[in-house]
């Protein structure tokens, strides 16, 4: 058997393997992708005026941005729809109460679970993807400033929150395992913040309603 002979043999027997490596897929039923990055929260809030003993004291409250680890991950149920977990370390964020300084810190988790949906074919290295949900923000280590307690304020506890997500982002492979994400979400978070003023029991209603960026590497089993 001559050389060429043997080499277009070994060609023909390799096709199928390099024209499946060439096709390989993005995602498909049964697929995790876990993904791990920089998670942005960055609220949008709104607040009523704060409430003394049922008194109107004209002041409303702030709430700044915050950079913590992120984790998300999706579980394929079809080549075209996922569930989705946002999850990440505890976010912290100072408040501030507007024309008085800063009020007091805070910390809470917001899992958020979607059902995400990725129209293109799962052959394509690009995959955008659109979900809808529902968060729950937990808070807690609720601390007041020193400001605040040598003003006669104490016993601050935020009402945990339940609320719709919506979320878009895209997935583009590196490797067969490997993606680079970027994600965008909107949580719909209202609380109610209680505290007493000189012993006078207070309140106000917080619409926290964040945006959160994340930028993250996904690894797919």
């Amino acid at each position: 058997m001559s050389r060429f002979t043997i080499q277009l043999a070994a060609g023909l027997l390799l096709a199928p393997a390099l024209l499946a490596a060439s096709v390989a897929q993005a995602h498909e039923a049964g697929d995790v992708i876990v993904r791990v990055g920089a998670a942005v929260v960055d609220p949008q809030e709104s607040s009523s005026n704060v409430f003394v003993g049922g008194a109107n004291t004209g002041l409303e409250v702030g709430v700044d941005s915050n950079t913590q680890l992120g984790i998300t991950g999706t579980f394929m149920l079809t080549d075209n729809i996922g569930i989705g977990l946002l999850a990440a370390t505890p976010f912290s964020h100072d408040i501030e109460l507007k024309g008085a300084g800063r009020f007091a810190s805070i910390k809470h988790l917001p899992p958020t679970v979607t059902l995400q949906y990725f129209p293109m074919a799962k052959s394509s290295a690009w995959q955008p993807y659109v979900g809808a949900g529902l968060n729950y923000t937990m808070f807690f280590s609720e601390d007041l400033s020193s400001n605040a307690e040598g003003a006669g304020f104490s016993s601050l506890d935020l009402d945990d929150s339940w609320g719709y997500a919506l979320e878009a982002g895209m997935d583009y492979k590196l490797t067969e395992q490997v993606y680079l994400n970027a994600a965008v979400w909107y949580a719909d978070i209202d609380t109610t913040a209680n505290f007493r003023t000189a012993g006078i029991p207070s309140k106000v209603d917080v619409e926290i309603d964040p945006m959160v960026y994340m930028a993250s590497i996904g690894y797919k089993f």
